[in-house]
């Protein structure tokens, strides 16, 4: 009887191992995979528009060109990069003020309170025209990255260096694969003023993202009147600062219905990344002739192709890259504002109620006919159920 009972309990020893603990074990393993906090927007609401004329200076040098922004949530400032190619005055930063303690950002709720000039390795301003600033990205140590797209007419090679906040002094540069510099015979390589216009860093301060605001040479046509361009993503690894995946980025095709200028220019100038898992919010910015057109995007690399090993994408068949995938989230057209030429976007300040702000501004290109606009929204986010987070925690991207 006692051999019996010891074989019952044997039995229903193990059957609890597999029934109770290898469950938990595997929930474990998944859960050890699951992304944390991947973030949706579900709403966006204009709250207000602030403006700085252009001609306005700050310590001898004119406010203007600003390309690129990014909000400081400790020191509760705000970073931009003027694209001025050190012609104007020194390639430099600005800080500013942006009020949103009202909930809404009113008329002149923006202005500026500093300048940084950029240094180089050897501790001198970037000499004129070696030099075009565009996106910015904060490190959270007292640093930001800051792209320039170079000057491929004059083989000035495009690159994404960190700079110190308060000095300005440049620190180190990433590494730029040679698909992507100026060709001295025009055949390959970023285009004149469309490479990386756009900088983000995930939350968790562990990657950047920069991106060609049109295609390179080898990767297809610019964007046209009714012709979409290829765009590249770069991704770093900052713990060895390192590149390691690129994807392909489509822009939208825009037909404008009356050009009387002839003129046109269109493409993706900033990206920011909203969560660490892969999600972004996109600017795509038209000139159309008659004004600009803006447009948001919400952009997700779940199921992109990594082309890192790829130095032409018009040698590869195109159904065997699969592109970034894009959501339209706002086309700022359908506000009440007249658009000037938007081209960075940041998170700011949360209001009173923890809700988050989006903050875009535009760059004047120093014409008096424009000027610096500042867009401001609330945000409503949400975070995907646990099933979903499971999913895409086993699923690569």
């Amino acid at each position: 009887m006692a051999m019996a009972m010891q074989q019952i309990n044997k039995h229903f020893s193990l059957r609890l191992i597999v029934y109770f603990f290898i469950p938990i074990l595997i929930l474990s393993l998944l859960f050890s995979n699951v992304p944390s906090s991947a973030v949706e927007i579900t709403d966006i609401e204009f709250i207000g528009e602030a403006t700085i004329p252009t001609g306005t200076t700050l310590k001898n040098t004119a406010v203007g060109g600003l390309s690129g922004i990014a909000y400081d949530d400790i020191g509760q400032i705000y970073y931009a990069i003027s694209d001025d190619r050190s012609e104007k005055a020194p390639a430099r930063l600005t800080t500013l003020k942006i009020d949103l303690s009202q909930e809404v950002l009113k008329e002149s709720g923006a202005a500026p309170v500093g300048v940084t000039f950029l240094l180089d390795k050897d501790n001198q301003n970037f000499a004129r025209g070696t030099i075009d600033p565009e996106g910015i990205a904060l490190t959270g140590r007292g640093t930001a990255f800051i792209s320039s797209e170079g000057d491929a007419g004059k083989l000035i090679n495009p690159f994404v260096k960190e700079f110190s906040l308060a000095s300005g002094q440049e620190i180190v540069s990433l590494p730029i694969p040679d698909r992507f510099l100026p060709s001295s015979g025009g055949d390959r390589g970023i285009r004149n003023n469309l490479a990386f216009e756009s900088l983000t860093i995930t939350p968790d301060k562990k990657r950047l993202f920069t991106a060609t605001e049109n295609a390179l040479i080898q990767d297809g046509s610019e964007a046209k009147s009714g012709i979409s361009t290829n765009c590249r993503i770069l991704e770093y690894n900052l713990s060895n600062n390192q590149l390691e995946k690129e994807y392909l980025y489509q822009t939208e095709a825009i037909k404008p219905l009356i050009n009387l200028t002839g003129r046109y220019a269109q493409g993706l100038t900033d990206l920011l990344a909203i969560d660490n898992q892969g999600h972004f919010l996109s600017i795509e910015r038209a000139f159309t002739g008659l004004g600009f057109a803006v447009s948001l995007f919400q952009v997700s690399l779940e199921g992109a192709t990594n082309i890192h090993d790829t130095d032409s994408l018009l040698s590869l068949e195109t159904n065997k890259v699969t592109p970034v995938r894009k959501k339209l989230l706002l086309d700022l057209r359908k506000l009440d504002v007249l658009l000037d030429n938007i081209e960075g976007l940041t998170f700011g300040q949360p209001l009173s109620n923890g809700q988050p702000t989006l903050i875009l501004v535009s760059d004047n290109n120093f014409q008096k006919i424009q000027r610096t606009q500042f867009l401001a929204f609330k945000l409503k986010t949400k975070s995907p159920s646990l099933l979903q987070q499971l999913l895409r925690g086993i699923t690569p991207r």
